[in-house]
């Protein structure tokens, strides 16, 4: 079993950024690929960014590109998603994934959750 804990949202002026952070702790935390996905109100949960197990390949949705930044800490089991330029658009809760495959862009595919953060973007 695996637990996400994600830190780091809140609200933010558009333009400005954030950094989220989600904390793994259970199975072995380097030999799982770790991503985000977002949901916003009456929508469905969307890929953001993904990132695997050794970190030197990572997958961005078109929307983010440029914008979003994804890393990992092996050390630390923790991954990190860097957000700048935030629009508007982007304001939605923010879940941490981990899976054993990658890479797992459909969310009916993910293996593990984390329990989400807020992040809203104000124009």
């Amino acid at each position: 079993q695996v637990r996400l804990t994600e830190s780091g949202g809140g609200l933010v002026q558009a333009g400005g950024s954030l950094r989220l952070s989600c904390a793994a702790s259970g199975r072995t935390f380097s030999r799982l690929a770790m991503g985000w996905f977002r949901q916003a109100p009456g929508k469905e949960r969307e890929f953001v960014a993904l990132i695997n197990w050794s970190g030197d390949n990572t997958y961005y949705a078109d929307s983010v590109k440029g914008r979003f930044t994804l890393s990992r800490d092996n050390a630390k089991d923790t991954t990190y998603l860097e957000m700048n330029g935030l629009k508007p658009e982007d304001t939605a809760v923010y879940f941490c994934s981990a899976d054993r495959g990658f890479p797992v862009v459909r969310a009916s595919s993910v293996d593990y959750w984390g329990q989400g953060t807020q992040v809203t973007v104000s124009s």
